[in-house]
């Protein structure tokens, strides 16, 4: 057991100090070639107003994903409060800043010591909320290309400069990592047949089969109309969140609300990066998305882009700050909710 913990200790550092390492290479992409002094004087002029009612949607945010949440377990026969979903959630983005895609499994088992819902299930429903937080985004990323083209084709092609002489992958090595991946998945399935009789395995299955009805639980619901406006909602107080933070800085406060729909499309893409709490990274995309904004305007891209990171700057410290709070707050009705739980078995 000790051995074990210790593999344990070693992978997560490991982990970290990886993401780390992804997240001051986007910082020094973003901070290069840049008059940093130019950068700071932006924030003598930011109207903190504006933040702070961006921070409210923010964990709005929050609110409306744990409503949302609590719908996929009523078909499983199960009801938690929107209380137990919000601060899983918040735990999980908390746990994120230090972990990347750690947030996932903490969220479930915060959920467990809350309200006692097996971790496998939640962990389904939280992989469903996944794939449509992914079809959201694919949706926003169709309106931006209707909208701001110039901009989206801007931003790729400046991209493509920073990238200089490195190449794509479009040789024959993007077949090979297939064809791994496919003599992988083919392997996982020979050795699942092979052991589908032992008894950690059934375990294993039985931990699978959870999984698999908490992603379907979707299929099940008992208000899709319901479902369908709190994932609107969500994505409606992202973009509040995103598109507000452009009326706290001067450079920014005529930006259109098209132009918000493209900064919370590659505000998005930034915080894709496995960075720790998407630092650098989510920098970096901003950076580079409203440079081409500028430049797609007929304007500097350099101004812009010095523009951009100073947004980025506000708008993530923002997002830190509220996941921050939030997130350690949360630690407290948790741990309080789990003793419950284990005074509540004891008897």
């Amino acid at each position: 057991m000790e051995k074990q913990n210790q593999k344990n200790s070693i992978k997560n550092t490991a982990t970290i100090l990886a993401s780390l390492v992804v997240a001051v290479f986007f910082m020094w992409l973003a901070l290069r070639g840049l008059d940093f002094e130019k950068i700071t004087a932006y924030y003598t002029h930011v109207n903190y107003l504006w933040v702070l009612v961006a921070a409210v949607f923010a964990v709005a945010a929050y609110w409306l994903r744990a409503k949302r949440w609590r719908l996929l377990f009523q078909p499983l026969g199960m009801d938690i409060s929107t209380a137990d979903g919000f601060w899983a959630i918040a735990f999980g983005y908390l746990m994120n800043l230090t972990i990347p895609r750690s947030g996932e499994v903490a969220r479930a088992t915060a959920l467990y010591r809350r309200s006692g819902v097996p971790v496998q299930l939640s962990f389904g429903t939280v992989i469903l909320e996944r794939v449509i937080d992914l079809l959201c985004m694919l949706a926003l990323l169709a309106a931006a290309l209707v909208f701001k083209l110039d901009a989206v084709q801007t931003f790729f092609a400046q991209a493509q400069n920073q990238r200089g002489t490195a190449n794509s992958i479009t040789d024959g090595r993007f077949g090979l990592i297939i064809g791994f991946l496919i003599g992988l998945a083919i392997l996982g399935m020979v050795l699942l047949y092979l052991l589908r009789h032992q008894s950690w395995m059934k375990k294993v299955l039985h931990f699978l089969r959870g999984i698999k009805e908490g992603i379907f639980s979707i299929a099940k619901l008992q208000r899709p109309g319901l479902f369908v406006l709190y994932s609107i909602s969500i994505w409606v107080c992202y973009y509040l969140a995103a598109y507000l933070i452009c009326f706290a800085l001067p450079a920014t406060a005529e930006f259109t609300p098209s132009d918000g729909l493209f900064i919370i499309v590659i505000g998005t893409l930034g915080m894709l990066v496995p960075a720790s709490g998407g630092i650098g990274a989510f920098h970096y995309a901003i950076k580079m998305g409203i440079g081409a904004l500028f430049l797609a305007a007929g304007k500097s891209f350099e101004t812009g882009a010095e523009t951009g990171l100073a947004y980025a700057f506000v708008s993530h410290t923002m997002q830190t700050a509220v996941t921050v709070l939030i997130g350690l707050y949360s630690i407290i009705p948790i741990f309080r909710a789990n003793r419950t739980l284990a005074q509540g078995t004891e008897r």
